[in-house]
């Protein structure tokens, strides 16, 4: 969330075509072989087509459309910009698709470009604003309204319910005015506020090392109870997709990421053919 890819020159929004696949087949899913995924691969805890629990927060995602030269292009090389949008697409579709499973008292996508066909039922859309990421963080948290909020990002595509329970149970706002989810590289996975309030996160420097302590250092200042998720790693390189599709197996991300042979010099012990699933998950703990 905190080291956002930069637009290609050139590309305006919304006029390239849909993010392909790995393989460079058109799939605005992002399937790694340019076919619908059944429901089986999503992330476990994924509910079934029109299920959603209901719930008291309003859950977050702030995402870019999944379009080559566009979505992480970080990962070129050794990606091509399709592979690296396939790779987007799947880590949007695992993030849509765990907010799903979670209870919410309203979805909402804040999107930079145009939404597609991996787009699940139950989000509403609202756009992001112009502006630093810190704007557009805040804004979202605009979009919010009144209710607790909280925001992820499609860079995490591990994430679960599981993960965010504590902070989404029926206790989860007692004597907490914010959630915070650290990231491995310095910045933060999710942000959660008791009374959303924009102030909080603009000024805030993004995309540093230490952009996390900062966001921390503002919710401290303000007099906030701040409650901490586990630390997640961001997808922004090659070895971040390798380590994160391990942490997933069987999502949509990491047979994206299997189906990418540009990919596999960067899994050590994992020869040729074998899945993410084969390989033992790398752990993250929370600080």
């Amino acid at each position: 969330m905190t080291t956002p890819s930069r637009p290609a020159e050139g590309i305006p929004e919304g006029t390239a075509p849909e993010g392909p696949a790995p393989d460079g087949t058109t799939d605005p899913e992002g399937a790694p072989d340019g076919t619908t995924a059944p429901e089986g691969t999503a992330p476990e805890g994924t509910p079934l087509e029109g299920t959603a629990p209901a719930g008291a927060t309003t859950l977050l995602v702030i995402a870019k459309e999944p379009l080559p030269g566009r979505a992480k292009t970080r990962l070129c090389p050794p990606c091509t910009p399709q592979q690296a949008a396939g790779l987007a697409a799947a880590a949007l579709h695992d993030t849509l698709q765990a907010v799903r499973a979670m209870p919410a008292a309203r979805r909402v996508l804040v999107l930079s470009g145009q939404p597609g066909a991996w787009l699940p039922p139950g989000f509403d859309v609202v756009p992001q604003c112009s502006g630093g990421l810190d704007e557009r963080l805040a804004a979202a948290f605009a979009a919010a309204g009144t209710g607790p909020a909280l925001l992820v990002g499609m860079d995490t595509p591990q994430m679960t319910p599981a993960l965010l329970e504590p902070a989404l149970g029926p206790d989860g706002w007692q004597e907490c005015d914010a959630w915070f989810g650290p990231a491995l590289d310095g910045g933060f996975w999710a942000l959660g506020l008791a009374r959303p309030d924009p102030a909080l996160l603009r000024g805030v420097p993004m995309s540093t090392a230490t952009t996390g302590q900062a966001q921390l250092d503002r919710l401290a200042r303000e007099g906030l109870r701040v409650r901490r998720l586990p630390a997640l790693r961001d997808v922004d390189t090659a070895e971040d997709a390798v380590r994160v599709a391990a942490e997933a197996p069987g999502s949509r991300f990491a047979t994206a990421v299997d189906a990418v042979p540009e990919l596999r010099p960067y899994r050590p012990g994992i020869p040729a053919g074998r899945s993410p699933e084969d390989a033992a998950p790398h752990r993250t703990a929370a600080p």
